[in-house]
C-alpha cells in the first residue's frame, strides 16, 4: 500500500531524514516512535506529499508520488494533526465536511457520511453546530478524526493527534481509537508515547537521527532490542 524508498530531506543544508526506506501493506497499523527532532513528522509529511523529498520516492497504491499525482493521492489519505487543526471560521461540521462539499457531493449523502462517522466518533449533530473555540480538546480531536474520514480514505495518518490532551481525556481517546482503526485499511500513526504505541498499532518503527533503527513489535523490541537508544526509549513499556 505505501513505499517509501530511500527518502532523505535536508533543511539549511543539514540532514533531517534518510535514507529511509519502509514499507507498510495493506490493512497494516504502524506506529512510529523515536525522541523529538528524529525526523517522525518530516517522514509523515513527505508520504502525504505536503514536503518533497531530497532524493527516495514514495508510492501509494502503486502510484508514485509527483506533483502530478500529489492532488489525488491526498484524497485517498486522512490526515490528522495534534490539536485538530480545524478551521476557525467554520463549524464542526464544516470543518468535516468541506472536501466532501468541494468534491461535489449532495446534501444526502454528506449527511448519511456525517451520520456513520458520529456514531463512529460520539459526537452528536449538537456538537457539530458549534465553532472550534467552543469545543474541548477531545471533542476537536474527534472533528479532527471525523474530518480525516470523510471521504472514506485507504490510509489514515495521525501525527501527535492525542498529544496536546490531558491524561484522562488522552485515555479515553486511546480506547475509541482502538476501534476506529480496526474499520480502516491502513493506518501510520506518529507518537512520542510507546505504551499508545502498543495499544493502537500492530508494529512500531522506533526512529533516530532521521533514519529508522528497529521495527517489529513492542515486546519483541523490549526483548532483543537493536541498541541502548531503543531499550532506553522502550523501557517505560515494560
Amino acid at each position: 500500500m505505501i513505499r517509501v524508498d530511500g527518502v532523505e530531506k535536508a533543511f539549511a543544508g543539514k540532514r533531517t531524514l534518510g535514507p529511509v526506506t519502509l514499507d507498510v501493506p495493506a490493512g497494516r497499523r504502524v506506529a512510529i516512535v523515536g525522541p523529538s527532532g528524529c525526523g517522525k513528522s518530516t517522514l509523515l509529511r513527505i508520504v502525504l506529499g505536503l514536503l518533497r523529498p531530497d532524493r527516495g520516492t514514495v508510492t501509494i497504491a502503486d502510484t508514485l508520488m509527483s506533483d502530478l499525482t500529489k492532488r489525488a493521492l491526498r484524497r485517498k489519505v486522512g490526515y490528522v494533526v495534534q490539536d485538530g487543526g480545524l478551521f476557525p471560521h467554520l463549524t464542526a461540521e464544516g470543518n468535516v465536511t468541506l472536501l466532501a462539499r468541494e468534491l461535489g457531493w449532495d446534501d444526502r449523502r454528506v449527511a448519511s457520511r456525517v451520520d456513520e462517522l458520529s456514531a463512529m466518533t460520539g459526537l452528536g449533530r449538537e456538537t457539530l453546530s458549534r465553532w472550534p473555540v467552543q469545543l474541548s480538546g477531545g471533542e476537536r480531536q474527534r472533528v479532527s478524526i471525523m474530518r480525516a474520514l470523510m471521504l472514506d480514505p485507504d490510509v489514515l495518518l495521525l501525527d501527535e493527534p492525542l498529544g496536546a490532551l490531558d491524561a484522562i481525556t488522552r485515555a479515553r481517546l486511546q480506547r475509541e481509537l482502538v476501534g476506529i482503526f480496526r474499520a480502516l485499511k491502513t493506518v501510520i500513526l506518529v507518537t512520542h508515547d510507546v505504551p499508545e504505541a502498543a495499544l493502537l498499532a500492530e508494529e512500531t518503527v522506533v526512529m533516530h537521527d532521521g533514519v529508522l533503527v528497529q521495527r517489529g513489535t513492542i515486546d519483541e523490541m523490549i526483548r532483543a532490542p537493536s541498541s541502548a537508544l531503543v531499550a532506553d526509549l522502550l523501557g517505560g513499556a515494560r
